[in-house]
């Protein structure tokens, strides 16, 4: 075992051979749009992600799936599977199968395996001092999805997060590949980008500074921004890390809450070398990310504290 539950890491690792690796992960949530196919692309999306975070290449996938067939026809599941399908192949995966139970609620997500020589896997947990932090998406999904079903989001502010969730975290991994590699890597999901950088900052023994102002975020995400399409989360997530956390008081109050609202299929953080960071920028950029944004750096570790917010 190379990579186990020790540092919250994005996903499990077994040594197979000297050279050969592979890893594993899984993910399911219910529905958070009105399309089944769109949300077939996203759910897959959102689970290849944490192959991608590792520096690796996602090899196959299978169908998690929960589905009221006693209510709702089977079509609506034959879409999602066919937009899980979609991202899958894309991706250069093969889908080989999976499992479904009916269920009251609509639940869908893949079990993705993938591989990698154990020489070039990157975790959460490698870190350095004097890194530079830069964010591959931009933020707001919980928001809007949270607008959303309400009834309160315009079409076009969902159809920018939708693009956002759909992208594959590919475009991160072959960019940071291409500027020569990083020192650690973690994707950007449930926990907030806060939540998520803990996570780095702990497993590496650091602390993480990002600067608000320069959080990248969905164009219209701002005006929804607000407790009334905040998650049960973005409370969660804030206060989870609150004996760890510290909050500037020049930091913008609206910007923190994006540090803190959860995240479907994020973007990736990729904590570089100083001297590879604006390289990693122009491959991102290059290949179209929906962002290239640098939002931190690492530091030392300051006391108690894994995250600053400024």
């Amino acid at each position: 075992m190379l990579v186990g539950t020790e540092t919250c890491d994005d996903a499990g690792v077994y040594r197979l051979t000297e050279g050969l690796a592979i890893v594993q992960t899984l993910d399911f949530f219910p529905p958070l749009v009105d399309d089944p196919f769109v949300y077939g692309q996203i759910a897959a999306a959102n689970s290849l992600s944490d192959v991608y975070a590792m520096n690796a290449r996602p090899v196959t996938a299978m169908n998690i799936v929960g589905f009221p067939d006693d209510e709702l026809p089977l079509s609506i599941l034959g879409e999602i599977l066919r937009g899980g399908a979609d991202r899958v192949a894309l991706a250069g995966a093969a889908t080989v199968g999976g499992h479904s139970v009916r269920d009251s609620e609509i639940k869908y997500g893949l079990s993705v395996t993938g591989v990698i020589d154990p020489a070039e896997l990157m975790t959460n947990a490698s870190a350095r001092a004097g890194d530079i932090l830069v964010l591959t998406k931009p933020l707001g999904t919980g928001f809007i999805t949270t607008a959303f079903k309400k009834g309160d989001c315009p079409p076009p502010v969902l159809e920018r997060a939708v693009a956002s969730m759909i992208e594959l975290n590919a475009v991160g991994r072959d960019s940071l590949r291409a500027a020569g590699g990083a020192h650690a890597v973690t994707d950007v999901t449930g926990y907030g980008l806060a939540g998520h950088a803990a996570e780095m900052a702990e497993g590496s023994h650091l602390t993480i500074e990002l600067e608000v102002n320069h959080l990248p975020l969905i164009a219209g995400a701002e005006a929804l921004a607000v407790p009334r399409y905040f998650t049960r989360a973005s409370a969660s997530n804030r206060k989870f890390l609150e004996d760890r956390l510290r909050i500037e008081p020049s930091a913008d109050t609206l910007r923190i809450e994006f540090a803190f609202d959860a995240q479907t299929s994020g973007g990736i953080l990729i904590a570089v070398d100083p001297s590879h960071a604006d390289r990693l920028v122009f491959e991102l950029k290059e290949r179209n990310s929906q962002a290239a944004a640098i939002v931190g750096r690492v530091t030392a570790r300051q006391e108690g504290i894994a995250v600053v917010l400024r």
